[in-house]
């Protein structure tokens, strides 16, 4: 249930076209359901406050439980719907009841359902220091292009081969936004903020030897960069970049419609 879908319901139910009974039949899941077979409470309000659909998180989850989640919110939102970090397993259980959804083994991202949108909500460019960091690039990417998102993607473009990334600053600059990806020392979110006005989303990855700690030095030297207009999210986390620039882009079109 979207602002769009609610404010259609509400006109019909005005205009006579649909019955108040029927109405509360369709709003009767909000704010969320509970499955009991899964032990899940599903938010489906979340689309309405947030503009954008509750993920489901699928480690530590059964078969059942992740089926039965991505099933009823595909059955009751109006946009995207996705389950990240799933095995091949619980993609295949999701499938079975999900028809059309997707699985990336790489990236481990189901998306059960797409939006529809009648034209892209924004370009982002998705950046990658080196084909290591990919499954993470992977994750953006596909999570922004399900989002509704057009994505221009720029693969192993790391600081230590400076003239491969110069190559690729004008697509950089044909987008609104950037997602930038980079584990070891993590400088690249930086670097490219210091040739662009666009906006960057730093991504952290787990990749590099003993010292990188797992993502951690990446991790802190994005936080710590001195190039402003970069926003860090988790290690590993290309979901929750691709979610932020979609608020971003979301948020912009809103105040454009509103204002």
């Amino acid at each position: 249930m979207d602002p769009n879908t609610l404010t259609e319901l509400l006109r019909r139910v005005a205009e006579g076209e649909r019955s108040v009974q029927d109405a509360v039949s369709d709003l009767q899941h909000l704010p969320y359901e509970a499955l009991l077979e899964s032990e899940a409470l599903v938010d489906h309000h979340r689309e309405l406050r947030t503009g954008a659909v509750e993920a489901v998180y699928a480690p530590g989850k059964t078969l059942e439980q992740v089926q039965a989640t991505a099933r009823a919110l595909t059955e009751r939102a109006t946009g995207a719907v996705f389950v990240t970090r799933a095995t091949p397993e619980q993609a295949a259980a999701v499938a079975e009841v999900c028809a059309g959804s997707t699985y990336d083994e790489r990236s481990r991202l189901v998306v059960v359902r797409r939006a529809t949108l009648p034209e892209p909500l924004a370009v982002v460019a998705v950046v990658s220091a080196g084909t290591s960091d990919q499954p993470v690039a992977e994750e953006a990417a596909q999570t922004a292009d399900a989002l509704g998102m057009d994505v221009l993607r720029v693969a192993d473009v790391g600081v230590a081969g400076l003239p491969r990334l110069l190559e690729a600053r004008p697509v950089i600059e044909a987008a609104d936004c950037a997602i930038v990806v980079a584990g070891m020392e993590g400088a690249l979110p930086s670097v490219i903020s210091g040739m662009t006005s666009r906006p960057i989303i730093a991504v952290p990855t787990s990749v590099g030897y003993g010292a990188a700690f797992e993502g951690m030095a990446a991790l802190l030297a994005m936080l710590t960069g001195c190039a402003p207009g970069v926003a860090v999210v988790n290690i590993d986390n290309g979901f929750g970049a691709a979610q932020v620039a979609h608020r971003i882009a979301h948020t912009a079109i809103e105040m454009r419609d509103h204002g």
